[in-house]
């Protein structure tokens, strides 16, 4: 097997392929380009993405790359392996063979043999092959081609069949893997299920195109596209067992470790953070390179994160200065010769990283105070997990990585809310979206011009269309005023063809004030036919300016044409579904003022066919008391049957009278207002939307969810009708199944539940003493680890505890047991390093002071604590600091002594 360097392997692996009639394109930016699908560049074919669908010819038909990628978001999140992982990168060098309809599975395979086999003399004993489980050809051309049949093995989907992303070009894929371990231990059945077999290179027979409904589009001819990873490849022809130690980050490696001033035993100490700091290094180099700068959304996110994370784990290793630029430096002059455009951008990406970091440090300490406050209240208060709302609030003020805050939260015993998270930066997305006048006024351009037309020519009512969703109507019969496809007006679309409809009147709800759009059908059907000339499905509506009335759909039979007669038809039972949750919306306004006070105001909803959500102004959480409450006078209210009635009226009139009007909502002078038991006071609203007759039509009542989205706002869940009996049938059946595994009737599970749980308390607590008996008989052997200083005690040891009461407990039980003493015992407690120390008051008096001992012996944990001069706790962040901890207790006593 040859040895080549990293910068060897890259130039072999492009002349091997410009020697077989390949043209070598260099490495396309990280910054995809017009591949809004894409965050990143991922992978060397997506800068021939449109090469393979068809859309773009190159003067070549085989071309080779070394291709920058980018894995850090999306399918391939490599991010929390970088570290821990001897081979996980988020920068890393794909080597890649392209064919454009040129050669096809024959020629990748044999190519990649005669590159590993025949040139690079891997040995064929450690080398496998994985093709496609439905892929007969690809398994028989390796054997053609040399391999022994029974090391060519076949895989279904998630292995052998490889996709850009959730849409775009694909295919089935052979893989090629070495084997590290011994010879004799190998199997076939270690493919894919084991890290000492390597998947190396990867040939993508591309002969699709992945829709974002599931289809799988045929591409207009086979291709080839392949990857290898170069820092894999790498660690194989230079006998690494992993990634890191090969001369592609040996010398970056290496300059962290100079800049930290740190021994070869601390280099190893801390040798995940070494590694993920040099990946990070390298990603942060090249994103800015391209153009990338730090920030909150996005691909700067990206770069931010990563930046931060090599940061943090740079302060833990113990630099308290910038350093990341220094790192880069290295990694610029390693790589700078091949990437040259590095070299002149070399004094902006450090300064840029510089700034960044700086950036960061100044807000690190801040967030780090916030973060440990939180987690000092979450113990205090019995949590496990940092709310969305928390972690966004740190995010949002501190400029504090999620990722950052999951770490540290991992680091003492915690969880995140993420998806928390992303709720609460959604919505602050949403509030600060500005509206783009001009780029909206550009889309509804082709729209308002032919409308103006039709309205010029008496087609559409100078008003615009007639909206009949007040009439009780579930159907009208009309005309096809105009058709619509992408955008631009035409006279006919046929079966399959994405449409938007404009009809001069409709019954179809378009989605304002919470309530959604309506779906349906149109269709012209003559009575004479058994069957419609053709139909179009509705699946949603829009409106781009007032009076203009899109119904976006597909055709789904026959063609239509502009002109046609047209029955427009909506979705009844789902209309009915809506109208019931938007009733109820206005049910459970009216319960909560009575309920929390009149203080209290939407704030927001969202009414759909299979649930509402009622978004309110209140400042703190609802008891379970009041949660059922405001369901019980709901209930009550459907079941007074008011009616629901409508009048239009003006504005200020309808304030006058006392009508509820929302903050949030935009009227005119003329409103309507929504009111049912209005004499007794019970509801009156400006609404537009669509409602049932009465209130009984709504059907049961049931809250799902009661929660905060913001500050001062609540958030409460809840279904009608038919989601609320399917909800109801759903929980009774559970407690039918509750009930029949306690032996027990169903009006009687609670009981019986309740007795289960105060046994398994009961057996918790047995379990806690057995322990603690336990632990006191291990200690005793630990009484013998005690050193005498100066005609005292002094014992320092970690002991097995499971929870801070047992570590007490051992602290008194050494000290009465040594008599005049300093004792600290320590343990790591969900993944915490934790000490606990108590001093003889004899003692006192002589300058010991069980606070400071802690405090000073818990900074070598990169933590802190406190207490009394008798007894004191501290807690770190370094679980393997420990020992060393414990370890520093002696020599603090000998030199605090009076």
């Amino acid at each position: 097997m040859k040895y080549l360097t990293t910068n060897q392997i890259r130039q072999y692996f492009l002349d091997f392929f410009h020697q077989r009639g390949h043209e070598i394109v260099p490495s396309s930016s990280l910054v995809p380009e017009n591949d809004p699908t894409l965050l990143l560049t991922n992978a060397g074919m997506n800068q021939f993405k449109d090469v393979f669908l068809g859309l773009e010819k190159r003067p070549y038909k085989r071309a080779a790359t070394v291709q920058k990628c980018m894995r850090v978001s999306g399918k391939h999140n490599d991010l929390e392996n970088v570290g821990p992982s001897p081979r996980h990168h988020t920068f890393f060098e794909m080597l890649g063979n392209f064919s454009f309809g040129d050669y096809f599975k024959k020629d990748a395979i044999r190519f990649a043999w005669e590159l590993l086999v025949d040139e690079l003399e891997l040995p064929l004993e450690r080398l496998w092959f994985t093709v496609y489980e439905e892929d007969d050809e690809a398994e028989r051309l390796w054997i053609e081609t040399g391999a022994d049949p029974s090391r060519v093995l076949r895989f279904g989907k998630s292995d052998n069949w490889w996709s850009m992303g959730d849409v775009g070009p694909c295919g089935p894929c052979s893989e090629i893997h070495y084997y590290w371990g011994d010879l004799e231990k190998q199997s076939a059945a270690g493919v894919n299920n084991s890290d000492e077999y390597l998947e190396i290179w990867n040939l993508v027979f591309m002969q699709y195109d992945a829709q974002p409904d599931g289809r799988l589009v045929p591409l207009p001819a086979p291709s080839v596209d392949t990857g290898a990873g170069l820092e894999r490849l790498a660690s194989i022809l230079q006998g690494k067992d992993n990634n890191y130690d090969t001369d592609a980050f040996a010398p970056i490696m290496n300059r962290i470790q100079q800049l930290a001033g740190h021994s070869d035993a601390q280099r190893q100490e801390h040798l995940f953070r070494y590694r993920a700091i040099a990946d990070h290094a390298r990603a942060c180099t090249f994103l800015i390179g391209d153009g990338v700068l730090p920030g909150n959304e996005g691909r700067q996110y990206v770069l931010r994160m990563i930046l931060r994370r090599a940061a943090r784990f740079g302060k833990i290793i113990g630099f308290e200065r910038p350093f990341l630029a220094q790192v880069a430096d290295a990694v610029i002059q390693e790589m700078g010769g091949h990437y040259t455009d590095l070299i002149p951008k070399r004094d902006y990406i450090m300064q840029t990283i510089t700034d960044e970091e700086e950036r960061f440090h100044r807000t690190l300490n801040n967030g780090l105070r916030i973060l440990d406050e939180v987690m000092d209240r979450m113990r205090a208060e019995g949590r496990t997990q940092i709310s969305g709302q928390e972690a966004f609030f740190l995010w949002d003020t501190f400029g504090f990585p999620i990722d950052l805050t999951r770490d540290i939260a991992k680091d003492n015993g915690f969880t995140v809310d993420e998806e928390g998270f992303r709720k609460a930066l959604a919505e602050q997305k949403e509030k600060s979206r500005a509206t783009a006048v001009e780029k909206v006024a550009l889309d509804v351009k082709p729209y308002v011009e032919h409308f103006r037309k039709l309205q010029e020519q008496g087609v559409i009512d100078p008003a615009g269309v007639r909206h009949r969703i007040y009439e009780d109507l579930a159907e009208v019969d009309t005309t096809v005023a105009a058709l619509f496809v992408n955008g631009e007006p035409v006279e006919e679309a046929s079966v399959g063809q994405e449409v938007e409809v404009l009809l001069p009147e409709t019954v179809f709800y378009v989605e304002a004030g919470g309530q959604v759009s309506d779906t349906g059908e149109i269709y012209y059907w003559p009575e004479n036919l058994p069957e419609p000339v053709w139909s179009i499905q509705v699946t949603d509506m829009r409106r781009p300016i007032p009076g203009l009335i899109l119904h976006v759909g597909k055709v789904t039979s026959g063609t239509v044409k502009v002109g046609d007669p047209a029955a427009a038809v909506i979705d009844t039972e789902r209309r009915w579904d809506i109208m019931r949750n938007h009733t109820a919306t206005h049910i459970l306004h009216a319960a909560l003022r009575e309920r929390l006070g009149k203080h209290v105001h939407q704030a927001g909803s969202l009414v759909a066919p299979d649930r509402l959500r009622f978004d309110f102004t209140y400042g703190q959480p609802l008891s379970d008391e009041d949660i059922a409450a405001i369901e019980r006078r709901a209930n009550e209210i459907v079941l007074q049957n008011y009616p629901v009635n409508t009048r239009w009226t003006t504005y200020n009139q309808a304030i006058s009278e006392g009508v509820t009007a929302l903050f949030t909502e935009k009227y005119g002078d003329e409103v309507r207002v929504v009111s049912f038991g209005e004499e007794e006071g019970v509801s009156a609203e400006l609404c537009g939307g669509t409602h049932v007759d009465s209130t009984a039509e709504v059907g049961p009542f049931r809250i799902v969810s009661e929660g905060s989205v913001a500050a001062g706002v609540r958030r409460i869940e809840a279904v009608t009708g038919r989601a609320a009996e399917a909800l109801i049938e759903e929980r009774l059946a559970a407690l039918d199944a509750i009930a029949e595994m306690l032996h027990t009737k169903p009006a009687e599970a609670a009981e019986a539940v309740r007795e289960l749980i105060a046994r398994h308390h009961a057996l918790q607590k047995e379990v806690a003493q057995l322990r603690q008996k336990l632990a006191r008989q291990e200690a005793e052997a630990l009484l013998q680890r005690a050193e005498r200083v100066d005609g005292f005690s002094v014992l320092a040891v970690r002991v097995p505890a499971e929870d801070v009461e047992t570590l007490r407990q051992m602290t008194d039980w050494f000290r009465d047991k040594l008599g005049s003493s300093v004792v600290a015992v320590g343990a790591v407690i969900d993944d915490k390093p934790l000490i606990v120390a108590a001093v003889t008051e004899d003692l006192v008096r002589r300058g010991m002071h069980a606070g400071n001992l802690v405090r000073d012996a818990a900074k070598l944990m990169g933590g802190g604590g406190g207490g009394r001069p008798t007894l004191a706790q501290a807690g770190g962040r370094d679980s393997a600091k420990l020992e060393e901890a414990l370890q520093s207790i002696a020599q603090w006593v000998k030199t605090n002594l009076k």
